[in-house]
């Protein structure tokens, strides 16, 4: 249904006013008694067999929300009842920002593809952690980064002050250095640079009574060196994970209008499928499967989910896929993992 009648609908208003009009729309069905019911009931699904232990958190299966969708911790629990395990929220910054300026987001329907360049707009963390204080029972990551108008050399005082905010409210943290929308920002993914930012995290999180995982979210177009440069920060720093991978500023082998394909910003969807999972592939067996992945980029499918699973990846992320597919897609990954351990156990 979503695919045939819903999308079509929503691929006639430009993608922005889409993402928001959908949202409201979801906010309207909520207000209907049982409609949360009614929601868990045909895309929910629970079994035992999804529940993952990862990074001392337990998720009742490995399907999550990325960052970027739900940006300011408005919609969390509307999206826990599509059947998500987890749901990212962010990226947030210290102040409130608007983010670069419109139109900054863009459909390549030919490509399965979106191009944004937002640029961090939100409504600043002390709003969201005002909304997730209500949230009780779900897996909440909290996605951070910085203002654009803050120096680098001053960055990691965004950092902190998100990092404390979010402390007692959150399941996990998303170090955000790697979005291209933001002047700089990827600079911070230099050694030296990450290296200074995530020891100083790692020191803030240590003065909590209960410390919170931190993971890194990195983007797809480092080369094997800067890699291997990642997983030597993350074993040195001791932090917990990596997500892989953010947007990409490469446009390789695209089949939509050059007016499109030539605009600014990162690109998510069915194009990053195949490098994001080389990335997940290449840090799981580098680092000795030393540390989990979240592998997030091009998954539209079961398949997509299960091969970076195989690579190397400890959960999955929705972003893109979600938007060309639709809430279904969660269901359809879960039965397909599902099936995949009964295929292991069986051959065993």
């Amino acid at each position: 249904m979503y695919r045939f009648i819903f999308r079509p609908l929503l691929f006639l208003i430009d993608p922005e006013k889409a993402h928001h009009f959908s949202l409201y729309i979801i906010s309207l069905i909520y207000k209907i008694p049982k409609a949360g019911f009614l929601f868990r009931y045909f895309f929910q699904l629970k079994d035992p067999r999804l529940e993952r232990i990862v990074f001392g958190v337990k998720f009742n299966n490995p399907v999550g929300l990325a960052a970027g969708f739900d940006k300011d911790a408005k919609f969390i629990k509307e999206f826990s009842n599509f059947g998500f395990g987890f749901v990212e929220i962010g990226t947030l910054t210290p102040k409130a920002q608007a983010g670069n300026p419109k139109k900054r987001v863009f459909r390549l329907t030919k490509d399965r593809a979106i191009i944004n360049r937002l640029g961090f707009n939100n409504d600043g963390v002390d709003q969201a952690v005002k909304r997730i204080k209500r949230q009780k029972g779900l897996i909440i990551g909290g996605n951070i980064g910085k203002n654009k108008d803050t120096l680098n050399d001053k960055s990691i005082d965004d950092y902190k002050y998100c990092f404390i905010r979010l402390h007692p409210y959150v399941d996990y943290f998303a170090i955000n250095l790697s979005s291209p929308n933001t002047p700089g920002l990827r600079e911070l993914q230099k050694k030296k640079n990450l290296k200074e930012i995530l020891t100083e995290l790692k020191k803030l999180n240590s003065n909590f009574e209960i410390q919170k995982p931190i993971l890194l979210k990195i983007d797809p177009d480092l080369n094997n060196s800067q890699l291997l440069d990642i997983i030597s920060v993350v074993k040195k720093t001791k932090i917990d994970g990596v997500i892989a991978s953010n947007t990409s500023i490469k446009r390789i082998n695209l089949k939509s209008k050059i007016n499109l394909i030539s605009q600014k910003g990162g690109i998510s969807g069915k194009p990053l499928q195949n490098r994001s999972t080389e990335v997940i592939r290449f840090l799981h067996k580098k680092s000795n499967g030393s540390f989990p992945i979240i592998g997030v980029g091009g998954i539209h499918s079961p398949d997509d989910a299960i091969e970076k699973i195989k690579a190397g990846a400890s959960l999955v992320q929705l972003y893109t896929g979600f938007i060309y597919e639709g809430p279904s897609l969660i269901k359809k990954i879960n039965k397909a993992i599902i099936k995949e351990l009964n295929g292991v156990n069986q051959n065993n």
